[in-house]
C-alpha cells in the first residue's frame, strides 16, 4: 500500500490538485484506510457513487418527468427503509433514464438508475418494487464497492484519504474525479458492461425478497419480472441481459428458495397510482 500511496500523492502534487502537506496526509492515512473496501467511510462512498453516477449520465439522458420521478423515489425510499443497511451518507436517490434499454444500475451510496424501457416492462407496482428492491440490495450489500475494489480503486482510495485526514474542507469532488477518472470509468464499466458476479446477483435477489416481504409486497413479483425479461431480452443487446446472469438461472435459484411465479393479488390503490404516475412512460 505504501507504493500506491506514494504514486497517488505524487500524481496529485504534480497535477496541482493537492499540496505537499496534503500529500503527506495521504501517506499517513492511506495505510489504515486501504486495508479493504470496508475501510471506506460513508462520505467517501458517497463521492465514489456520485462519480460513478456522473459517468452513467454521460451515456444516458435523464427523463424529465417530475410525476414519474417522484413516484419512483417515494417507492424506492420506502423499500430502502427495509434493507439490511438502510442508511447511506445522504440517503438513496432514484433517477429515470430516457432510454428504451431494459436496464437498471446501482452505484455506491444509493444512486439508483432505471430506464424507461425497464419501467415499461413492469405491469404493476409490485413488479416495479421488485426491480428497485434488487438494486437497493446491491447497495445495501456494498456490491458496488466490492466490484470497485477489484478494479483500480486502490489508487483512488489514496486520494479519498485526503477527506479522512481533513486536508480538503468539505471535499472537492472535481479534484478527486479528475485525478482518478480512469478508475471511475473502470468502476462504471463493471456496472454497465460486465455486470456483477452471479453470486452477487443471487445475494441481491434474496435481499430483494426480504425487502419486499418486510414492506408488504409479494416477492413472487421478482420471479414474474424475471420471466417477462426472459421473454423480452434479446441476446447481444446492450441491456439487462449483458450485465446480469440469465433470468432462467436466477428464477431457478429463487424457486429453490421457495419463491414461485404466480398471479399476484389485485391491489387497486397500488395499481391505480402506478398507472397514473407512469402514464406515457
Amino acid at each position: 500500500m505504501g507504493v500506491v500511496s506514494e504514486v497517488g500523492s505524487t500524481v496529485g502534487v504534480a497535477s496541482g490538485a493537492i499540496t505537499e502537506s496534503q500529500a503527506a496526509a495521504i501517506k499517513r492515512s492511506s495505510a489504515a484506510l486501504a486495508k479493504s473496501f470496508e475501510d471506506i467511510t460513508p462520505e467517501q462512498e458517497y463521492y465514489i457513487g456520485r462519480s460513478v453516477g456522473a459517468v452513467v449520465l454521460s451515456s444516458y439522458s435523464v427523463w424529465e418527468n417530475d410525476q414519474a420521478t417522484l413516484y419512483v423515489n417515494l417507492l424506492g425510499q420506502t423499500l430502502a427503509r427495509y434493507a439490511r443497511n438502510p442508511e447511506s451518507f445522504r440517503g438513496y436517490a432514484f433517477l429515470i433514464l430516457d432510454s428504451d434499454e431494459i436496464n437498471a444500475f446501482a452505484a455506491p451510496s444509493g444512486f439508483i438508475f432505471i430506464t424507461r424501457g425497464m419501467l415499461r416492462l413492469c405491469s404493476n407496482e409490485t413488479e416495479l418494487a421488485a426491480v428497485l428492491a434488487h438494486e437497493i440490495a446491491h447497495v445495501s450489500e456494498k456490491h458496488g464497492l466490492k466490484a470497485i475494489k477489484r478494479s483500480r480503486l486502490t489508487s483512488a482510495l489514496t486520494t479519498m484519504a485526503v477527506e479522512g485526514a481533513g486536508a480538503f474542507a468539505g471535499g472537492h469532488l472535481a479534484d478527486l474525479t479528475q485525478a482518478f477518472g480512469e478508475s471511475i470509468s473502470d468502476i462504471t464499466g463493471v456496472l454497465m458492461n460486465n455486470g456483477y458476479s452471479r453470486a452477487f446477483e443471487s445475494q441481491a435477489d434474496l435481499g430483494a425478497v426480504d425487502i419486499l416481504r418486510a414492506c408488504g409486497y409479494d416477492p413472487s413479483g421478482l420471479v414474474n419480472m424475471l420471466t417477462v425479461m426472459d421473454q423480452r431480452l434479446k441476446p447481444g443487446a446492450p441491456d439487462f441481459a449483458s450485465t446480469h446472469p440469465s433470468p432462467q438461472s436466477r428464477i431457478s435459484e429463487l424457486n429453490q428458495a421457495g419463491i414461485q411465479e404466480k398471479s399476484l393479488p389485485s391491489h387497486p390503490v397500488r395499481n391505480a397510482r402506478f398507472r397514473e404516475a407512469l402514464e406515457g412512460v
